[in-house]
């Protein structure tokens, strides 16, 4: 099979990866989200004379998988479980307690698309630009001689659902088969949102079972690994469309003609443009087919550009690509919260927080000489735990300097020191790793003149 693993990897860290600054709006919108909803039940409980309270929240789907794209065309789904005890919402159904979360919701949302909205199973907020914020209810309690909680959850009755029984499963999968398999998962999702007019294909969860299933990681470089697990997920659906949920495999995730459907769509599309990787296998291929037979396949825009230009080779050649992805390092599960400060001083100008000092600029940009200071402010992780770092230089200036950075520093502390060198939107980022697991994000931006 003809080599395009650089070009490969390139693709998924600039076309595919979300970049941080939209994985940062995803995090914000959750987090004001849930205040909202937090906000708007104490509001709820002070008028109707109630006490009901969310003993916690989990993130769920894609976003807590780390496996966003970026051909989502901002239709980003944030699907958050927020959780009762069962004995404060006093037996009332399902459906009453969506409209109770609805309801809290409606006193502190204002300028959405629309108002949030009941769903059969979840509360829906749509943003304008495309996000929605889905809120799935749950109640816990704890039987008779047992230490663990049951968990239920609110749809069209309340039945048997552990909501971090997915995460779960998904990180000892990334643990037992490796980072690729995430990869693997975006490159499915890349293809599937690849033509606008595929309108019927299937969603994340199913995608990601059945890359599971097929992943096909004996393979070194991960060009080879994707291709030959499309192979094999088609063959598979070629004997079976079926899908099971990967924690109970009773349970189908195919509940609807239409699900079938899609599923149908995704092997029968698999089928025809698997078959225009036929020629990275021919003898005399070369560098030009194989980057069209991707493009075939993909139907994007980086398989077309030219790389022989002078100007884009001596663009892209200026710098090695040293980023680091959290997600690539250990698993992610981002239950607590973390709060960074960012403080900048210069000669003749006293220390400030960064936000302070560009809105008292005129352009809204740092200048260069400044001193900049981060440090970890709050966080509700139990300790004992870890802190690491990252920051990335963006921009020509940081390339043609070779200098964009990005690696994740380890065990540095709750204190970070830079200087705004050049011109650029830069970022910082903190980690708080626990067990080997990252349970808190925090980002900063950091805009240089």
């Amino acid at each position: 099979m003809f080599d395009l693993s650089k070009e490969f990897e390139s693709f998924y860290k600039n076309k595919v990866v979300l970049p941080n600054d939209k994985q940062n709006d995803l995090r914000e919108k959750k987090n004001l989200n849930i205040s909202r909803l937090k906000d708007g039940l104490n509001e709820y409980n002070e008028e109707n004379k109630t006490d009901y309270k969310i003993i916690n929240t989990i993130v769920q789907g894609s976003m807590a998988m780390h496996t966003v794209v970026q051909n989502d065309s901002n239709d980003y789904d944030i699907d958050v479980a927020i959780i009762f005890e069962k004995e404060n919402l006093n037996d009332k159904g399902p459906l009453a307690v969506r409209n109770i979360v609805t309801n809290a919701l409606k006193r502190k949302c204002e300028n959405f698309k629309k108002e949030p909205e009941v769903k059969t199973n979840c509360v829906r907020i749509e943003y304008q630009d495309g996000y929605h914020v889905d809120f799935a209810i749950y109640r816990r309690y704890k039987k008779e001689n047992e230490s663990e909680y049951t968990y239920e959850h609110a749809g069209s009755e309340w039945t048997l659902r552990d909501p971090k029984a997915i995460n779960n499963w998904f990180k000892d999968e990334i643990k037992d088969k490796g980072q690729c398999l995430r990869k693997v998962i975006r490159f499915s999702k890349m293809f599937c949102k690849s033509r606008d007019y595929w309108v019927n294909m299937p969603g994340g969860l199913i995608q990601t079972v059945l890359c599971d299933e097929k992943i096909q990681n004996s393979y070194e470089r991960i060009d080879e690994i994707f291709y030959h697990t499309m192979v094999e997920v088609k063959n598979r659906l070629d004997n079976d469309i079926n899908v099971y949920n990967p924690t109970d495999t009773s349970l189908s995730l195919l509940s609807t003609k239409d699900h079938e459907k899609k599923v149908e769509n995704f092997k029968n599309k698999l089928n025809d443009k698997l078959k225009k990787l036929d020629v990275l296998f021919e003898s005399d291929c070369d560098k030009s087919k194989a980057k069209n037979a991707w493009y075939e396949f993909f139907n994007h825009d980086y398989w077309k550009e030219d790389t022989s230009n002078e100007k884009v080779q001596k663009y892209s050649s200026c710098y090695r690509n040293t980023e680091e992805f959290i997600e690539d390092l250990v698993n992610i599960n981002e239950q607590y919260y973390v709060t960074v400060s960012c403080n900048v001083e210069a000669n003749g100008f006293r220390l400030q927080p960064i936000k302070k000092l560009l809105r008292s600029l005129p352009k809204g940009w740092l200048p260069h000489g400044f001193s900049i200071k981060f440090n970890v402010e709050d966080t509700n992780v139990p300790k004992p735990y870890n802190i690491w770092w990252k920051v990335r230089n963006v921009g020509e200036i940081a390339q043609k300097r070779d200098m964009i950075r990005g690696q994740i520093e380890k065990h540095v502390g709750n204190c970070k020191q830079e200087h705004s060198d050049f011109f650029g939107n830069h970022y910082v980022e903190c980690y708080i790793i626990k067990d080997n697991v990252c349970v808190a994000i925090d980002h900063i931006d950091v805009p240089i003149e």
